[in-house]
């Protein structure tokens, strides 16, 4: 029997849903949030009901009811560092994303909204791949302070699904390879796949690696400390300038990447000096874990939204072509990743994981 899934991955400014029987999809649709919308909200998971109510009538519109649905999965959010794979949406789960422990995120809503439909269609709920997935070697953990270590924060999901794409496009096994993936999104991840394993990764949303459209990336800690006893800021006005309000959005007012071209086109050159900046900064990033991996790379891979710019990918790859190939896979593999994870367990081809 057929089984149709419904995948939900909330982003920091959009909903993206998708639609799939089986392995083939029947439905995408991007839900795009303005910014005065979201500025209603004090936390992100007070968006649940407003992002809950757009998906409903989406579905309503294309004639789906939820008694339709075998299971409902969503993008994972901040919870403790766990293996890779396809979980079942628990109390304890739910109890974790809600109070922000880890981290307030768009993807916190992710199971939050799976659970809240599935309980409607009284079918299962799902994760696949969370963004805090933790596969770092050792030593990458230290960071020069006891107190601190580095976090496997990172787009998992879509990180992991293009890397088995390109290893089934050149007819090898993902374990067999190693590679650098570079995930250019509202926020940006480049990490080290060795073997099938991420060994390697910034933390996307904690502060460090390249900065994206609405984050500031690394930034000098000593002035970063100055800033919060400057009695300029709250505690969480400075976190929202880092993560929320940094990039892009800090210097040009957009988190858009077409709008920062047609600025570089008018000749703006504050513009020009930026977007050279951020891919700089995305290039060195991968020339570091080139190091990393003692020059022994396959393939560099540029995904996420941002990498349909043929602008950005291709000063990207004029600098870091010299490592190895790389292949561009714009967009997002998220929602047929999730929908596909669901469906392994569904079929029994393996079993769901439990959130302890």
């Amino acid at each position: 029997m057929e089984k149709l899934i419904l995948a939900i991955n909330p982003g920091s400014t959009s909903t993206k849903i998708g639609v799939f029987c089986d392995d083939k999809q029947v439905l995408i649709k991007t839900i795009d949030h303005q910014r005065e919308e979201l500025a209603r909200f004090n936390k992100v998971v007070d968006q649940d009901q407003m992002r809950y109510n757009y998906i409903i009538n989406i579905l309503t519109e294309a004639g789906f009811s939820l008694d339709d649905f075998s299971a409902v999965v969503g993008r994972g959010g901040l919870l403790k560092p766990i293996t890779g794979g396809t979980y079942a949406i628990n109390g304890k789960m739910l109890t974790t994303l809600k109070s922000g422990k880890y981290g307030n995120h768009a993807s916190n809503l992710g199971a939050i909204l799976a659970y809240e439909i599935a309980h409607q269609a009284d079918c299962p709920a799902y994760i696949v791949d969370p963004v805090v997935v933790d596969e770092l070697a050792s030593h990458v953990r230290i960071t020069g302070l006891p107190e601190l270590e580095h976090k496997s924060i990172f787009h998992a999901l879509n990180q992991k699904a293009v890397a088995r794409k390109y290893a089934e496009k050149v007819g090898c096994e993902y374990q067999d390879l190693n590679l650098i993936v570079a995930h250019l999104g509202g926020g940006i991840s480049v990490a080290l796949h060795r073997q099938g394993q991420v060994v390697d990764v910034n933390d996307a949303l904690g502060g460090n690696g390249p900065f994206s459209p609405n984050r500031a990336g690394s930034v000098p800690v000593k002035d970063v400390v100055a800033l919060a006893y400057s009695e300029k800021y709250t505690k969480d006005q400075l976190i929202k300038k880092l993560v929320g309000e940094g990039g892009l959005l800090a210097y040009l007012g957009t988190t858009d990447l077409r709008e920062v071209e047609a600025q570089i086109e008018s000749g703006d050159k504050k513009a020009k000096l930026i977007f050279k900046a951020m891919a700089y900064q995305i290039s060195k990033e991968i020339g570091s874990l080139t190091a990393a991996a003692n020059g022994n790379i396959d393939a560099v891979i540029l995904t996420g939204g941002m990498a349909y710019s043929d602008k950005l990918t291709a000063s990207i790859s004029k600098r870091v072509s010299f490592i190895a190939p790389v292949s561009i896979y714009p967009g997002e593999e998220e929602l047929s990743a999730l929908a596909a994870g669901a469906l392994r367990v569904l079929r029994k081809e393996e079993k769901s994981l439990e959130y302890e």
